[in-house]
């Protein structure tokens, strides 16, 4: 397991050196800039997410996770849900919990956990946060998730909404239990 320590904080140190550097202002105090997601980026960053996740697995011994169309859709939703909301919290404004919105979005599998954010940063500025906390780091690096879903909505003046969402198809829809760790 220590060995294990240096390898992991190599992949965090990685995965924070692809941010862009911070531009200072007069004060010498970091300017807010803003990350603009263009058209057509969706994919480039779901798979640069599941990269640096995998990677973060890996380190950990846990397997790798792989894309799900399904989950990826409860995160597109549930992103842009927290935006109309104008708060990052796991309930939609129709009451709907995680589990609810994930097999709505026709998963099949086992729903295990949510992150969620709201942010100027990018997705892997974001996942670095979210490695920083006990419960956020705790989905990421569940053994049992096999299946991600990640998405984000940007509204025009650059705020990012991101969710991630974990399961595991090992069991059917039907027999789906729990709701997965409270996340912020």
């Amino acid at each position: 397991m220590l060995r294990l320590l240096p390898l992991v904080f190599l992949a965090t140190v990685a995965l924070v050196g692809c941010a862009p550097a911070p531009v200072l202002g007069p004060d010498g105090k970091p300017v807010q800039q803003i990350y603009r997601i263009g058209p057509g980026e969706t994919a480039e960053i779901q798979y640069r997410m599941l990269d640096a996740v995998n990677a973060l697995r890996a380190a950990n011994g846990a397997p790798a996770l792989q894309l799900n169309s399904s989950l990826n859709a409860a995160a597109a939703t549930h992103s842009r849900d927290m935006s109309v909301q104008n708060r990052p919290w796991h309930f939609g404004s129709d009451g709907s919990s995680p589990l609810e919105r994930v097999a709505r979005a026709g998963y099949r599998g086992r729903f295990l956990g949510e992150n969620i954010s709201e942010t100027y940063e990018t997705e892997i500025e974001t996942l670095a946060a979210w490695m920083e906390e006990p419960g956020t780091r705790n989905v990421i690096l569940d053994p049992k998730a096999r299946d991600m879903g990640f998405d984000f909505f940007q509204e025009p003046h650059g705020k990012i909404w991101w969710t991630m969402v974990t399961g595991t198809p090992d069991a059917p829809a039907d027999v789906i239990t729990g709701t997965g760790p409270d996340q912020g």
